[in-house]
């Protein structure tokens, strides 16, 4: 599971990538084209998965099939992964050569990054979207047993509607986040999964606890295309990949460490506290970044081109 986890980090860092591919303008939609190969995994899911469990006790030869199958879904998307061309961190020094930025230099240190207009509210917002999304939703399924639903087909749905939260609207919600700016999707979607967290209060049903799920889905895709997008117009290409890898671990920890916390409020106090905390735990930063005014957002590293000079050389030239 580990090895899994840490395979799983390295995936997620093809938003990296992502924003690479793109100028600032442009770049919460690029993430979003990117993030949106990840419908069709939310559609094999509960297509392929749930057929084999169906009926099935959980034992050891009952997951064997699950965890090959798994396997070779990871070995096709190492292949068609391996025939990227040319680099994206390639195509980001092009860009900025093409609008008159200064050749690249060598990337600062990270204890510098940090301290860039804009990193640490999209850090903080980054942490608590994800850490709070990822231990809700591996705790899903003893939420769907505590409502007395046993069957195992039964948490596929919920799951599914969840990941289709997470970026079946990915495409639209990049457009939103590059014209509404990034401050106000970040705090936007940290609300939202408040309230879709806070809903497990008095929902039961599978189906509302799935209409819930793709609530929560959703706001973190706000929040997280925001953020992504705001830590990389933050960074040079060659800063990028060390400032969202140190995000990514900042929110795997969190997240590792919710997940454990959320286990044991669950076993003890009940569904409740695992709603009300998840949703405290998103509505403290939201209402942090609403008390800030967008220009304190989005400002570009030391070494970005001057206006003058983007202007004069469109996006994509």
């Amino acid at each position: 599971m580990a090895l899994t986890g840490a395979a799983g980090g390295v995936a997620l860092l093809a938003r990296t990538a992502a924003g690479d591919m793109y100028p600032p303008e442009r770049r919460a939609r690029g993430i979003a084209y990117v993030l949106f190969g990840s419908v069709f995994g939310a559609i094999l899911g509960p297509a392929v998965f749930a057929p084999i469990f169906a009926g099935k006790k959980l034992e050891p030869e009952a997951l064997t099939l699950p965890w090959l199958v798994a396997a070779g879904l990871a070995l096709v998307a190492c292949a068609i992964a391996l025939c990227i061309r040319p680099d994206p961190k390639r195509i980001a020094e092009q860009l900025g050569t093409h609008a008159g930025a200064p050749p690249p230099t060598a990337a600062a240190p990270l204890s510098e990054i940090v301290r860039r207009p804009g990193v640490v509210p999209a850090l903080i917002a980054a942490v608590a979207s994800l850490a709070v999304m990822a231990s809700v939703m591996n705790l899903t399924g003893y939420v769907v047993v505590e409502h007395h639903h046993q069957a195992q087909e039964d948490v596929f749905p919920i799951i599914g509607a969840h990941v289709l939260g997470m970026y079946a609207l990915v495409l639209v919600v990049g457009r939103l986040i590059d014209r509404m700016g990034r401050l106000v999707a970040l705090y936007g979607g940290l609300l939202g999964m408040a309230v879709s967290v806070a809903s497990l209060l008095w929902v039961d049903s599978v189906v509302a606890t799935a209409i819930a799920l793709f609530g929560l889905g959703l706001g973190w895709n706000f929040s997280f295309v925001a953020a992504t997008a705001e830590l990389a117009d933050s960074t040079l290409p060659s800063e990028r990949g060390r400032l969202m890898g140190f995000n990514d671990l900042l929110s795997g920890l969190t997240g590792a460490g919710l997940a454990l916390l959320g286990g044991a409020a669950l076993e003890s106090l009940g569904v409740g506290a695992l709603a009300l905390g998840a949703a405290a735990l998103v509505c403290a930063p939201a209402g942090w970044l609403a008390t800030r005014r967008p220009g304190t957002s989005s400002a570009p590293p030391p070494s970005s081109p001057p206006p003058e000079a983007t202007a004069a050389h469109p996006a994509g030239s």
